[in-house]
């Protein structure tokens, strides 16, 4: 044992233990093409086994943000890798790409094995939603950057795609319709001001909210941001789909016109989807102008399909039978940005 490392603030030992710990659930990812297993310096994938015959590969990479303070908060660990999985994996699922492999980074004051675990095993859990395999990571232990009890943690992800089957908005034209389908919450975006508005309303995260079905605030915020890839790659296989948005930071003004052209905006119809009620709350406690509230948040809507409307229907079909509420939202136009009507 390294006895003047432990003195510094690092335990080794508690290095190895986490590794022992997770080699359960990185296991649980494999998938096709995956090599080897944790413990190497570097993690290894065969694309040649895929039989892409022009792969192109697309890379994201992203982390949770102000959303970890929740979980300190909580104590609740198990749920912050799925997100740090999501807002990869979607990501590059809106360029058409199916992601393969994950890598993740967790960074802590003081190691605490069962912790950093139950961050993993929600990563594991991500992977297994997403069908990649977790094929390496790091947790780097730094006494004096963090407070005990609390990490960062970020990820990065690789998907691969048919050089021809590439989504890139260039489809686009006016008159495709917007397919949007549902998030599970606020997702991992737009939280420095969640914090913000359950500070000034002297709630506490433990606190049960009636206007939240009588659910624990932290419990109702800490909801993993849903993962769209196996449905929506089933509509891509079945539908001619034109662009795809990941509703993330800066809502439905920032992500959907990166998919436009120049001279095209898309005009939104409120009451086409559900708003969900931690919206109303935050919008209500935080007095936030509701439009202003489409520029923040993804308002119910985590990922939007831009399609031709004669395939619109048979889009929503592939969804549903998935378990996804997918319904029209919208429509492209002659104009700039986004109109909410």
């Amino acid at each position: 044992m390294a006895k003047s490392y432990e003195q510094a603030g690092v335990n080794l030992e508690a290095g190895y233990e986490v590794v022992r710990r997770i080699k359960q659930h990185v296991a649980s990812t494999a998938r096709k093409g995956s090599m080897g297993g944790i413990g190497s310096f570097g993690g290894m994938f065969n694309l040649a086994s895929l039989g892409y015959k022009e792969p192109v590969l697309v890379s994201g990479t992203d982390g949770v943000g102000t959303k970890l303070k929740i979980a300190f908060a909580m104590d609740k660990h198990d749920t912050v890798g799925i997100d740090a999985v999501a807002m990869c994996v979607n990501d590059v699922l809106a360029q058409g790409a199916e992601p393969l492999f994950f890598l993740d980074y967790v960074a802590v004051g003081r190691n605490v094995p069962a912790q950093v675990e139950a961050v993993v095993a929600g990563v594991a859990e991500g992977c297994r939603q997403a069908g990649c395999a977790l094929v390496g990571g790091e947790t780097a232990e730094m006494p004096g950057m963090y407070q005990d009890g609390e990490y960062d943690i970020a990820g990065f992800t690789t998907g691969v795609v048919e050089k021809s089957k590439l989504i890139d908005g260039g489809k686009v034209k006016v008159g495709d319709v917007l397919v949007g389908i549902a998030s599970t919450g606020v997702h991992s975006n737009g939280f420095s001001l969640v914090r913000k508005i359950v500070s000034d309303s002297g709630l506490k995260y433990t606190d049960t909210v009636e206007e939240l079905g009588g659910r624990k605030l932290g419990d109702v915020l800490l909801t993993p941001t849903r993962i769209y890839v196996k449905q929506v790659l089933e509509v891509i296989r079945n539908c001619d789909v034109h662009a795809i948005c990941h509703i993330t930071g800066g809502g439905f003004d920032e992500n959907i016109p990166r998919v436009l052209h120049d001279g095209q905006g898309v005009e939104i119809k409120e009451g086409s989807w559900e708003i969900l009620p931690v919206f109303r709350f935050l919008e209500k406690r935080g007095g936030v102008p509701h439009r202003e509230m489409f520029n923040i948040y993804n308002m119910g809507i985590g990922m939007i399909a831009v399609l031709d409307a004669s395939e619109a229907s048979r889009a929503i079909q592939i969804l549903e039978n998935h378990g996804e509420k997918a319904t029209v939202i919208g429509k492209v136009i002659n104009g700039e940005g986004v109109t909410i009507v």
